[in-house]
């Protein structure tokens, strides 16, 4: 099985019968409950979750899991990562691509410098951001940068095949 996906995370319980809240990494948040099986990460282990219900409340989410009926069972889940199985997700058009499938890239300038690894991606107000963590020698003396995911202008060419992205940045930024 390929490495399982993360997207959400169950946060604090709600109520006294089991409820959790939920905060989904998905652009739709409600999509979060059209993926099954879920994947809970617990003491390092995958087990599968069904979810016999949900709704929103406020404005977030709540949802409730098969065989979770009280609070103490519930407060045992907060915080534990939400992923389904890589082969639950659309595939997407050309020229787009699922955050997950970009890190672990290695990332290099036009000039051929090699900046270092994706270890995340940042949603900001504007654009998302590569986080690369620089390789330990790193002749600028980084430890991480931040590179806008600006395709076209910063983002010259994603390989998902070798694993690369060539970007337009100047390595000392």
């Amino acid at each position: 099985m390929d490495k399982p996906v993360v997207v959400g995370r169950l946060g604090a319980v709600y109520g006294i019968k089991g409820w959790l809240k939920v905060q989904s990494f998905t652009d739709d948040a409600e999509s979060l409950f059209e993926y099954t099986p879920w994947l809970i990460a617990q003491q390092g282990t995958w087990r599968e979750v069904r979810v016999t219900g949900w709704r929103r409340h406020n404005n977030g989410l709540v949802c409730k899991l098969e065989n979770i009926d009280q609070r103490e069972d519930a407060q045992a889940l907060t915080g534990a990562d939400i992923a389904i199985n890589p082969q639950a997700l659309p595939d997407l058009p050309e020229g787009e691509y699922y955050w997950s499938d970009l890190v672990g890239c290695q990332v290099a300038n036009l000039t051929g410098y090699q900046m270092g690894e994706v270890t995340e991606l940042m949603e900001t107000g504007s654009n998302d951001v590569l986080v690369v963590k620089a390789k330990l020698n790193d002749a600028y003396g980084m430890k991480e940068r931040l590179i806008p995911f600006l395709e076209g202008q910063v983002i010259k060419k994603i390989d998902l095949d070798n694993r690369t992205i060539e970007v337009d940045w100047d390595p000392d930024f």
